[in-house]
């Protein structure tokens, strides 16, 4: 049932991949959330098959610094919640490449060593320069701990994402 509902995102991106010249499949996948049920919060990959693309072809898709593959992503995830009541609506992570999982270990890594850091200092640590979806997973990331909490400070394009202890 997930699956059928979850086609269109699929079909999106492969006919934006058409539209874009380098035409490719596109694989999704469910994520569960922390808790193990696959639900509107679980997390939807779409990931562009590169088997079939150049070197060239998957540098164009991500773009310096993953600005196109941000972007990408940005837009799967504007036009594909239209119309769809902001309860029901779901996040989409466009993957080429391996690119957000190396992303996501980074961050989490760069995180693990805040939390550290605030933990032996006591002192809060404002970790800078992340984008809105890299504070999110760091908000994920510490949601459940015990002795950290977390909390955006500023205005954009200059918010920074503060861990400091309970």
């Amino acid at each position: 049932m997930i699956e059928q509902q979850l086609a269109p995102p699929q079909q999106w991106l492969e006919q934006l991949l058409d539209l874009i010249g380098i035409p490719a499949q596109v694989k999704m996948e469910i994520h569960p959330t922390d808790s193990g049920d696959v639900d509107r919060e679980s997390a939807c990959w779409l990931t562009i098959d590169e088997s079939t693309l150049t070197p060239a072809q998957t540098d164009i898709l991500i773009g310096k610094d993953g600005e196109t593959i941000d972007a990408i992503q940005y837009l799967a995830n504007t036009l594909l919640n239209i119309d769809v009541a902001s309860l029901e609506q779901r996040g989409f992570t466009v993957e080429l490449n391996g690119y957000r999982a190396r992303l996501q270990a980074e961050l989490l890594r760069v995180a693990e060593t805040v939390a550290q850091q605030v933990r032996e200092t006591g002192l809060e640590v404002e970790m800078k320069s992340l984008s809105s979806a890299e504070r999110r997973q760091v908000h994920t990331f510490f949601k459940d701990s015990g002795d950290l909490a977390t909390e955006s400070r500023g205005q954009e394009p200059d918010r920074r994402l503060v861990v400091r202890l309970r």
